[in-house]
């Protein structure tokens, strides 16, 4: 994580940002680079933040393998049926199955198989750094968490605590929006919120 919040303070001085956002892992990348170095202003979606153990990882170590056995589409199926990232539910497995396929096959398929051995480290570092959440209460600059209404409890059932931790943060859930929003689904509407923050 050191590491990560390192490239995030390299990119914002290299361009002369104040503003930083972060969502899903790099929600829990932005929380750490703003420890180190409050920026004028925070915002994060659905951060990959873990407390009390809140964020479910029994599956990791059997993903993993998969992974390292070049079992993708096995894997991505795993993937999507653990982590409760679409709106399939209790879908039979052939039907997460079908969804994996398409998405290691499609237009962004060769990058979504390259980004897949990422997971398990990024996973990792969200469950090694699980805490009482209290080192974010050492975060100083204006906090914006934002969680989609759509997206499971492990993600959004954080960001009352959070909001409570960190000095003058608040927090909303946009009830429309899935996990994917800001880079797929909704950019406008999350650009839209963000906008209103930057105020």
């Amino acid at each position: 994580m050191e590491r990560e919040a390192d490239d995030v303070l390299a990119v914002m001085a290299a361009t002369g940002s104040r503003w930083l956002f972060g969502h899903s892992y790099g929600g829990l990348i932005a929380l750490h680079a703003a420890l180190r170095q409050p920026p004028a202003g925070l915002a994060v979606f659905d951060p990959g933040v873990s407390i009390g153990g809140s964020f479910p990882a029994a599956w990791l170590p059997a993903f993993t393998r998969l992974v390292e056995r070049g079992r993708h589409t096995t894997a991505m199926t795993m993937f999507l049926k653990e982590t409760g990232l679409t709106p399939l539910g209790r879908a039979p497995t052939f039907v997460y199955r079908a969804l994996a396929y398409m998405l290691l096959h499609g237009s962004d398929g060769a990058d979504t198989r390259a980004m897949m051995p990422t997971t398990p480290r990024e996973i990792g570092e969200v469950v090694r750094l699980d805490s009482d959440g209290r080192r974010y209460a050492a975060i100083r600059c204006p906090t914006l968490l934002l969680g989609a209404g759509q997206s499971p409890a492990y993600l959004t059932g954080v960001l009352p605590r959070l909001a409570e931790l960190i000095p003058g943060a608040r927090y909303e859930i946009v009830p429309e929006l899935d996990h994917n929003a800001p880079d797929l689904n909704a950019p406008d509407t999350v650009a839209a919120h963000l906008a209103a923050f930057l105020r």
